[in-house]
């Protein structure tokens, strides 16, 4: 059965890696079971997402956590939370807020398209830091005291958006905002593996940190974690979940809500429209599972096996030269660069999209290589899709 196929979409081989684009990681069987399971049973979805809380707050080393929709729609209720606390009508007010402290900092080393998630909220981002090493124009980074030099009445917290080489290194930042007594929401989206990632940010100080659930952990596309302080994922619950309810006899789970600190319900809240369905709850928590279960060092010597038999069917092309690349970390995917030399990298990428459906990861293509992500590839697929490349290549180049 091909359900996409059913309804006239065609299918591709998504070498891309974890990107949205191109659909995602393929889920594991045990995932895509217990989705459908759910789907056969109702429950009370604020008991669901309490239960959650508790399995990934011991996973996390957090106080409480949230699925939520995407680690965008994270960052945006962590956001929520921070500017409307548990105060029923600030919540009402989002995205206005009236005492304008609405100021989130961040690195301008750190910015970039998803700066949405704190607008949406009602943030403002201010700027520290320079460029210079980009524009050639000097060799620093941004340095915490850059934070603290815009620190003033109208701050509401400190934004950290977490790579591999970021700077200034997240334990200065946090000093700087305990000092001020100001929240950090950590973007953390794309940094699983390694999985001692998932505590710790929150081990180093952190208020708030979003993850993807459907990348490295390969939950559905649109799930996402945010771990942190209760107090803010009781708001963030607050504000996502469907409150039309009675006062009077409303029974949150006091692990996900404490009732006592809040006196009246809010109207639905701005992260209503960030729905999570109890299927991608489900769904999340099972591939979270598997994901800090399974041996992932066995899984990162099949995908060099996988690139390897790539390597040997292509390396011997006119103008195509390879490299895999194998990171320091074991837990980290290895990737194989494809080189183009004479042949314009764009070009063809695009024509192997086109042609076959084969969509490799383009971060490279300014610098005229491709890269093969090994995350979807299986012994099931890795023949034809080896064959389907070796002579996609060799007829493009004729």
């Amino acid at each position: 059965m091909n359900i996409y196929k059913e309804f006239g979409a065609r299918t591709i081989h998504n070498l891309a890696g974890a990107s949205t684009r191109v659909g995602g990681p393929i889920l594991a069987k045990e995932v895509a079971d217990a989705m459908v399971n759910a789907s056969t049973l109702s429950v009370d979805m604020t008991e669901l997402q309490a239960s959650a809380s508790e399995y990934i707050s011991k996973i996390t080393g957090s106080e409480s956590a949230y699925v939520t929709s995407g680690a965008s729609a994270g960052l945006t209720m962590a956001a929520a939370a921070i500017l409307a606390g548990l105060d029923p009508s600030k919540m009402e007010n989002l995205p206005s807020v009236k005492d304008n402290k609405n100021e989130f900092i961040i690195s301008r080393e750190h910015r970039n398209g998803y700066d949405h998630a704190f607008r949406l909220a009602g943030g403002e981002t201010i700027e520290v830091g320079m460029n210079e090493i980009l524009s050639g124009a000097g060799v620093r980074r941004t340095e915490a005291w850059e934070y603290e030099s815009v620190v003033n009445e109208k701050t509401a917290g400190i934004v950290y958006v977490a790579t591999q080489d970021s700077e200034p290194p997240f334990e200065e930042v946090i000093k700087v905002a305990k000092k001020n007594n100001l929240p950090v929401i950590v973007d953390a989206a794309g940094q699983l593996p390694p999985r001692e990632n998932l505590r710790k940010f929150i081990e180093m100080g952190a208020d708030l940190v979003a993850f993807s659930g459907g990348k490295a952990i390969k939950g559905p596309q649109s799930s996402g974690i945010l771990c942190g302080k209760k107090d803010y994922i009781s708001s963030v619950a607050l504000q996502s979940l469907d409150m039309d309810e009675y006062y009077e006899i409303w029974n949150p789970p006091s692990n996900l809500i404490d009732k006592s600190k809040i006196s009246a319900i809010p109207r639905h809240g701005i992260g209503r429209g960030f729905k999570v369905a109890k299927e991608e709850i489900a769904g999340l928590l099972v591939a979270l599972r598997l994901f800090i279960e399974k041996d992932i060092n066995a899984e990162m010597a099949n995908c060099k096996k996988y690139l390897s038999i790539i390597d040997d069917k292509i390396k011997s092309l006119p103008n195509i030269e390879t490299s895999i690349n194998t990171p320091s970390n074991s837990e980290e995917y290895p990737t194989l660069n494809i080189h183009t030399g004479n042949i314009d990298a764009f070009e063809l990428c695009n024509s192997l999209k086109i042609k076959s459906g084969l969509f490799l990861n383009e971060k490279g293509l300014s610098e005229n290589f491709m890269t093969v992500h090994p995350m979807n590839l299986s012994d099931d697929n890795i023949e034809q899709i080896s064959d389907v490349l070796h002579n996609d290549i060799k007829e493009y180049i004729k």
